[in-house]
């Protein structure tokens, strides 16, 4: 039996579907999405974050909770719809701010104390992945915390495989880090990581 014809979604995919309704994916109400909200506001550690990015930010479903926990927030999405919709779940939250930034892309504002990444890697390919390490290393404040959250069962539609993404963005991103606060089920996993104090990328010590 033939396995089903791998065709990745582009950033044109993304936008028809969210023009085409708020929720494509029932990030707002789906409890199982709620419960890894919950995952991801626990790997970012106690107490509030002064600056946190957020990449990928889809409808706004997480950054709303995200808000909550920041003094300022950065939030972004590609697709033009996704931050309008992010734009709109933000609209109590005068600290935040969404972006439509093409990832990867020059990232806003310059360190943040968290970084949060979520549903977004195994859509790029490997060399875009790779840039957007460096560039997400060096928005990295000393001793920064790094969110990733990812499905672990695999799509028809991703450009990279779901296994191993988190490793494999770590990997690149070059830096001293430490996996704090772990969480995963059958469908998905959300890792935190606290990165070291220097926040400097490990080919640029000395």
């Amino acid at each position: 039996m033939k396995s089903a014809t791998r065709r990745a979604i582009d950033l044109a995919g993304f936008e028809a579907k969210f023009r085409a309704g708020p929720d494509p994916w029932q990030t707002f109400t789906a409890r199982d999405e709620a419960i890894k909200r919950q995952c991801i506001l626990r790997a970012l550690g106690n107490g509030p974050i002064a600056r946190i990015l957020e990449l990928g930010s889809g409808n706004g479903s997480n950054s709303q909770a995200l808000a909550r926990r920041a003094l300022k927030l950065q939030a972004c999405d590609g697709s033009a719809s996704a931050t309008q919709l992010t734009r709109q779940a933000l609209a109590n939250a005068p600290h935040a701010q969404a972006w439509q930034i093409e990832l990867p892309a020059p990232l806003p504002g310059h360190r943040f104390e968290a970084v949060v990444i979520a549903e977004l890697l195994y859509y790029l390919d490997h060399r875009a992945m790779q840039r957007l390490a460096r560039d997400v290393a060096s928005a990295l404040a000393p001793g920064a915390r790094l969110v990733l959250a990812h499905h672990q069962i695999e799509f028809p539609d991703n450009t990279q495989r779901t296994a191993g993404i988190h490793q494999r963005f770590i990997k690149a991103l070059k830096l001293p880090t430490t996996r704090v606060r772990p969480f995963r089920n059958r469908r998905w996993r959300v890792d935190g990581y606290r990165v070291a104090g220097n926040a400097m990328p490990a080919d640029r010590l000395v």
